[in-house]
């Protein structure tokens, strides 16, 4: 299992800002500024967020896959965020996952995490949730076998563990995996080992991704700030032994969302968290 980060811990770089929790950074990035980061940080792959590219372009995406190679970072393709198919209310978004599908493998990355929703978009029936998400994710996955892409559904604050489980069986497809958030579930108020218990086996890709509980509404976002790794109240040792007796070999991908603000800026939190995991690694 390889360290990565996910462009994601640089949000706010990249214009997302959250209203009322963030502020604006002084500077923008560019996924070029983000790949020099992940090289001075060492680590040995990254997850880029789609919503960051800029072009799509043939020669674009060369650029960009050529950089990647010269750095010599394994990459997973992230496209979805914040709602993707919208628990399968918007079908048309299925269009546009499969145009990411030949752009991740343009870049050259193997696996694809996307999002089927969001906090915002689950409905309360499950039965409904399901009956609308499957032929998407069905048909995203029987083209992304087509191509050579491995989809990995992150649970994304839309989904159950079990709920997860169950649309992943019942699709069936090699194509079609987990993006395994090790924090998100404890924001639908589920058991955070539970949830990453139960979705460990079908994990293709990962956020580790640590919280704690801070102020406010347990039900909003803004109660479970992420914080470094190894500071909040997710059992990542147990975590990754759990991934290493899955024989998961994807990517250990960094992911910090909204930073809490006691804890200073991405820099130090990302620095923080890297060497907590390279830790536990070096430990088990």
């Amino acid at each position: 299992m390889k360290i990565a980060i996910d462009s994601y811990c640089y949000h706010r770089y990249f214009g997302e800002v959250y209203p009322d929790l963030e502020h604006p950074p002084s500077h923008r990035m560019t996924l070029e500024g983000f790949i020099d980061r992940a090289i001075a940080v060492g680590v040995e792959g990254v997850s880029i967020e789609s919503f960051m590219l800029d072009d799509d372009s043939p020669q674009r995406l060369a650029e960009l896959r050529q950089r990647l190679d010269e750095a010599g970072l394994e990459r997973v393709w992230a496209w979805g965020h914040p709602d993707g198919l919208a628990s399968g209310a918007r079908p048309e978004a299925a269009e546009a996952l499969c145009r990411h599908v030949d752009i991740a493998r343009t870049l050259g990355a193997d696996v694809m995490r996307i999002c089927a929703g969001g906090r915002r978009t689950r409905p309360s029936s499950w039965q409904e949730h399901k009956r609308a998400l499957l032929p998407l994710l069905t048909q995203a996955s029987r083209y992304a076998e087509d191509q050579g892409v491995v989809l990995a559904v992150e649970n994304h604050v839309d989904l159950l563990a079990d709920e997860m489980v169950e649309l992943i069986e019942t699709v069936d497809s090699p194509a079609l995996g987990v993006c395994l958030d090790t924090a998100n579930n404890l924001r639908l108020l589920e058991d955070p080992m539970r949830a990453i218990e139960t979705l460990a086996p079908y994990a293709k890709a990962t956020h580790l991704k640590d919280v704690t509980a801070y102020r406010g509404d347990p039900k909003t976002f803004a109660f479970w700030p992420s914080v470094p790794l190894g500071q909040g109240v997710i059992d990542l040792p147990r975590t990754l032994q759990l991934l290493k007796q899955q024989d998961y070999r994807g990517l250990l991908v960094l992911e910090i969302d909204y930073l809490h603000p006691d804890h200073g800026d991405e820099e130090r939190a990302i620095e923080r968290s890297l060497t907590y995991l390279r830790g536990i690694l070096g430990a088990s």
